[in-house]
């Protein structure tokens, strides 16, 4: 990391070739937004405050994805090309010395690594600016890098208005520089209009300087894909896959076991401690960590959730803002919720929800139930079908559990109420009332037995005349 480094991010514009009403860097590859993996980059390099991303198109929203990492931000209030965003920071920086690097918000892949060998290259060459170049498989479209016979730049030439000599350059204009900070603030004002689109366009301080006097240099580089920005969803999805394979190769040689790891989601922010295995087709997103020896069953999808040790998530699972402590299962075709915090050894079974609850140590809610809103002590028995009435429609309110108590199947506690420690909750019973420790519960009425009754119907249908018993 260098103290008299400057980058300036460009993520001002809407992107429409995206075909989307959200700003092109808001999208997300690999868990992250466009925006983030380019700071997350430029962060590695340089002092937060001297990163500043160039705002336009939903400048509060990309702000607010990126308001953690103390950068600066510039506004470019029309959208009148790169020299124009370039130059919306001059206020805010052309009093820094120095070195100064121009990002694209759109270009998430490129690597800390190539960056450093540009500044490296830059600061060696005594050059007034550094490009980098590279050579795409098809050409078309790129501006081509036009050199002397010493390899130095002269001139970026936008395809549309190339020569048939200048397209057969191979040779592409990447968009990333390394500028003389002094020397770029002192020749970015001499950018004119584009004749066609009256935009000012960064490419024409290549041709500026060159013909001030000073040397362009460029740096080729070999990986055209680490270069090109995101312009399409077709474009997007191939980053996507690029990242994901790359988290989950990582995961493994950290010691992670991933079976069939082309159909497993991981996001970039995850982490996951070492034996733990995880299933096809399961997906491990934003800022969930995983401890050791868990297991992650098939088709699971956990979301910003804290697994300790050894915890079993078995397949088809749905998990979100919540915690799981040590020796925990959950599922299969379980769902926890937002505040959803299961103690150590806890289970929650198959159709089980719970929601804001907190499930006691060695407590288990092995079928068909709803918890919400409720706290439930140690060794705590949920019968199947059991549901806590948390909401009258006004209001939410909360359940109470203590520890060893037995509530039976289909059980409805409607909240606010509160069972004792050790207390019975008969089967089938609704539960308005507070329970005392150690108390039996049954909030039922009495059973009525009619002998016959079922017989005497049936005989009684088959009586019916056709049409009565169709309208019946």
């Amino acid at each position: 990391m260098r103290d008299d480094l400057t980058i300036v991010i460009l993520a001002a514009g809407l992107g429409t070739r995206m075909k989307s009403r959200k700003a092109k860097v808001l999208h997300e590859a690999g868990g992250l937004t466009l925006i983030e993996h380019v700071v997350q980059t430029a962060l590695q390099l340089a002092l937060p405050e001297r990163i500043v991303a160039v705002v336009g198109h939903q400048a509060d929203e990309v702000r607010a994805k990126v308001a953690g990492a103390g950068i600066g931000f510039c506004v470019q209030a029309e959208q009148l090309g790169t020299g124009h965003a370039v130059m919306s920071c001059r206020e805010a920086l052309a009093h820094l010395p120095g070195h100064l690097v121009v990002l694209y918000g759109d270009t998430p892949l490129l690597a800390a690594e190539t960056l450093r060998r540009l500044v490296a290259r830059q600061i060696a060459s005594g050059a007034a600016a550094t490009v980098i170049t590279t050579e795409p498989g098809d050409p078309t479209g790129y501006g081509r890098a036009i050199t002397d016979d010493h390899g130095d730049l002269v001139a970026i030439v936008e395809h549309k208005v190339a020569t048939p000599e200048q397209r057969a350059i191979r040779q592409i204009n990447s968009g990333i520089y390394c500028f003389r900070a002094d020397l770029l603030w002192k020749h970015l004002l001499e950018i004119r209009p584009n004749p066609v689109s009256k935009e000012l366009y960064l490419t024409d301080i290549v041709e500026i300087l060159h013909g001030a006097g000073y040397k362009v240099a460029s740096m080729p580089h070999t990986e055209a894909s680490e270069l090109l920005g995101i312009n399409n969803r077709i474009e997007l999805a191939a980053v996507d896959e690029v990242f994901r394979r790359r988290k989950v190769e990582q995961l493994m040689l950290d010691g992670v076991t991933i079976q069939k790891p082309a159909t497993v989601m991981v996001d970039a922010a995850v982490r996951v401690g070492v034996d733990t295995v995880v299933e096809p087709f399961a997906q491990l997103l934003g800022s969930t960590a995983v401890g050791t020896d868990c297991r992650i069953g098939a088709g699971a999808i956990v979301r910003d959730s804290r697994l300790a040790d050894g915890v079993r998530i078995w397949p088809y699972t749905l998990i979100s803002d919540a915690v799981i402590e040590d020796g925990a299962s959950v599922g299969p075709f379980a769902r926890l919720r937002e505040g959803a915090h299961m103690e150590r050894e806890a289970h929650v079974g198959n159709f089980v929800e719970l929601k804001q609850t907190k499930l006691g140590r060695r407590s288990k809610s092995g079928h068909l139930s709803y918890l919400g809103d409720a706290e439930i002590g140690a060794g705590v028995n949920i019968g199947a079908g059991t549901i806590t009435c948390n909401y009258d429609g006004v209001r939410k309110s909360k359940t109470i559990i203590g520890s060893q108590v037995f509530v039976g199947s289909n059980a409805t506690l409607v909240a606010p109420v509160e069972l004792g420690g050790g207390s019975y909750v008969a089967a089938g019973s609704v539960i308005t009332d507070a329970v005392p420790a150690d108390a039996l519960a049954l909030g039922r009425s009495r059973q009525v037995v009619k002998e016959g009754w079922a017989k005497r119907r049936r005989e009684g249908a088959k009586a019916l005349p056709e049409v009565s018993r169709l309208r019946t």
